[in-house]
């Protein structure tokens, strides 16, 4: 029996020991699981059983067990019982993890939304698109090229093909209809960007100028501009990785105020020599963008009211953090035709039905390489201005989003191409496949 005692107090004593050393990564793998849970289920209206089944289906993700509370419109998650973590939704809001049981139940601004416009056809609306067949697509080899997107092994939900305003190519897995709102993960940045667009258009801010951070003021971060943020070349310090506990995985899962993370963090490298993509960069720009507003309701309007709902992207929400700050970096949901009028309204160079949003100085702008980026990166958006996809015209540019979330705009071809899963797949193969089809 004393032999039993202290072979189970040993026990005892090596799981109490594993939970310590690894509480944080317990506390990121849960908080990802309840995060992702809640949106899934209470945003983009899903069931639990098929969230936990595909978008929770991977390791260690896996290891999380997950609840939903219909009723209080709550997700939680568990990692063998020894920690859970919780998400509430907020009304326009999306989801958030919470830090204290007070965060539940605390106080919110809602952003104010204009009304879908379901009756003119899409693009300029939600309703049915006019019929047109066009001579020189060749139907048959274009819809073999999107057919290819969805084999197994590539794991795709949504592929559209937009060419002269007109939706030639459409479908979806299984599960997944035009109405799905999916998450764009990264291709947020974009749309982060893009709101600074609207701003510089309306002569509200210049990206030019230094970054507005008053703690950067007596040191030599008091030289990183706007623009150096939004081109992922201030030279600070991040990073940027989810496979461990990094900058990252801690902003995301455990930060009350994410646009704080990156504002704290040293120069390793000098402004405007040092690329390096950073979520904590996108996210500190969130903090200037509201810094541009006299009231927090000034700053969660006027994403929809002067950009997203202006191009009719009704579906779209964008998730805040426990601050009310909107998470540039990753949160945001929409329907994959919804994220092709995205991609639309910078192929028409920011005229959007007759109303300008910005120019094509913009375009032009987000399109310019960032120095020391070797040609792949621009303001928040990716090139290929390195030929990287060699069958593609290198003035493509695109929004990308983890797990190969893309929204292509290829202006030499008057199309945008949208595509949602779960998995990287051959991107420069899919594309050439595209514009083969087209003559």
């Amino acid at each position: 029996m004393k032999i039993f005692k202290r072979l189970l107090l040993l026990l005892l004593v090596f799981v109490l020991i594993t939970v310590i050393y690894n509480y944080s990564k317990l506390n990121i793998l849960a908080g990802y699981s309840a995060k992702n849970t809640a949106s899934s289920v209470f945003v983009a209206n899903r069931t639990l059983v098929f969230t936990d089944s595909t978008d929770n289906s991977f390791s260690p993700v896996n290891l999380a067990s997950d609840e939903v509370d219909l009723k209080t419109n709550t997700a939680t998650s568990s990692v063998f019982g020894l920690l859970t973590r919780k998400a509430v939704i907020r009304k326009g809001l999306g989801s958030v993890l919470t830090l204290e049981k007070s965060d539940e139940t605390a106080d919110y601004l809602i952003p104010k939304r204009a009304a879908a416009d379901n009756t003119t056809p899409y693009p300029f609306g939600n309703g049915p698109q006019k019929d047109t067949v066009f001579a020189n697509v060749n139907y048959q080899k274009l819809n073999l090229a999107v057919d290819s997107l969805f084999q197994k092994r590539n794991k795709s939900r949504a592929v559209i093909v937009i060419y002269k305003d007109q939706i030639i190519s459409e479908k979806y897995a299984d599960g997944f209809t035009k109405e799905s709102k999916i998450l764009g993960w990264s291709m947020t940045k974009s749309i982060l960007s893009t709101v600074f667009g609207v701003l510089q258009h309306q002569g509200k801010i210049n990206v030019q100028d230094k970054a507005p951070i008053e703690s950067w003021q007596n040191d030599a971060r008091k030289n990183i501009t706007i623009n150096n943020l939004l081109q992922m070349n201030s030279g600070l310090e991040w990073d940027e990785n989810y496979d461990k506990i990094s900058d990252a995985t801690k902003m995301l899962f455990l930060d009350r105020d994410m646009t704080k993370m990156q504002e704290n963090k040293p120069l390793v490298g000098k402004p405007n020599q040092s690329w390096n993509y950073s979520s904590g960069t996108t996210n500190l720009l969130s903090g200037i963008l509201r810094s541009q507003f006299k009231t927090h309701q000034e700053y969660l309007d006027f994403w929809y009211s002067d950009f997203i709902d202006k191009i009719g992207m009704s579906s779209m929400v964008l998730e805040a953090d426990l601050s009310g700050n909107y998470v540039g970096s990753s949160y945001s949901w929409a329907t994959a035709r919804d994220w092709g009028k995205f991609g639309l309204l910078y192929l028409k160079n920011g005229n959007w039905n007759g109303e300008e949003l910005f120019t094509k100085d913009w375009v032009d702008y987000i399109t310019t390489p960032t120095q020391t980026s070797e040609g792949i990166y621009g303001a928040q958006f990716w090139l290929n201005a390195d030929g990287g996809f060699k069958d593609v015209p290198k003035n493509m540019y695109y929004s990308d989003g983890y797990q190969g979330q893309r929204v292509y705009v290829l202006p030499d071809n008057d199309m945008v191409i949208v595509r949602f899963g779960l998995r990287n797949f051959d991107e420069n193969e899919f594309l050439k496949g595209i514009l083969e089809s087209v003559k």
